[in-house]
């Protein structure tokens, strides 16, 4: 995590802290220093989940797994400050079964045989072992030289990076569809690459070289201006039922 983020916690923690001091003395809230840590603690907690989760999505590191399990934790010792149930520090341990959920998800994301459905320029069905096929997983294409092939990947829930400006990609229409109920999508694009795009969200954020919409049910399309002519293009359908698209010049 960056520098600027632990300044921005304790910066919250301090506001808050200082905050509840001045309503106690105003005889505002009965509540005392002791007390308002029992509100300000499970935050810090929700708070790191939140800033884990959101790390993973932009592929700054952070986890999906630790995310996911602070953001649990501080909010049930929230829900119990605030007398919705009954749920201390100590009873952390009967949280154990997420470890099985968390498991479950690896051995999807890690199958021994992930299918991705890639059409040739036949339009024949063939598997790949690269990808998943209705799994959860990350999905990233950034290594030096990697190679652009026509592909349609549906999954439950993950985050797909591309970036074409390391690919090699042939001289002709390629294709590349993406289906997923939750995820990210993030991808890059050299200047110099024709391609369009028909993208679309049930609930979340498209953005498409500076032009983006965000909301419920939203969708955009965009095309280079020379897409039609040109002989190396790419062609991009991407599909979210909850997430975020994003298309960058690099």
């Amino acid at each position: 995590m960056k520098v600027g983020f632990f300044r921005y916690l304790i910066a919250v923690v301090l506001i808050l802290f200082g905050a509840i001091l001045v309503l106690e003395n105003l005889g505002v809230t009965e509540l005392n220093s002791k007390s308002a840590w029992g509100y300000i603690y499970p935050s810090l907690f929700v708070l790191f989940g939140i800033k884990w989760i959101i790390d993973r999505m932009r592929h700054r590191g952070g986890s999906w797994i630790w995310g996911s399990f602070f953001f649990i934790f501080g909010s049930l010792l929230l829900l119990d400050q605030f007398e919705v149930l009954q749920f201390t520090f100590k009873d952390v341990f009967k949280l154990w079964p997420l470890l099985i959920v968390y498991f479950g998800f690896l051995f999807i994301g890690k199958s021994n045989k992930p299918k991705v459905m890639i059409y040739n320029d036949e339009s024949k069905v063939e598997e790949d072992g690269n990808s998943s096929f209705f799994t959860v997983g990350n999905h990233e294409f950034n290594q030096p030289n990697w190679k652009v092939e026509p592909t349609t990947v549906k999954t439950l829930a993950g985050d797909f990076y591309y970036d074409f400006s390391k690919a090699y990609i042939p001289e002709k229409e390629i294709p590349i569809s993406i289906s997923s109920l939750a995820g990210d999508v993030h991808i890059l694009v050299p200047e110099n690459l024709e391609f369009q795009v028909h993208a679309s969200v049930k609930a979340g954020d498209i953005d498409i070289v500076g032009q983006s919409v965000d909301g419920i049910n939203r969708s955009l399309s965009y095309a280079t201006p020379n897409y039609d002519s040109a002989t190396r293009k790419i062609n991009l359908t991407l599909k979210l039922k909850a997430g975020s698209i994003r298309v960058d010049y690099v």
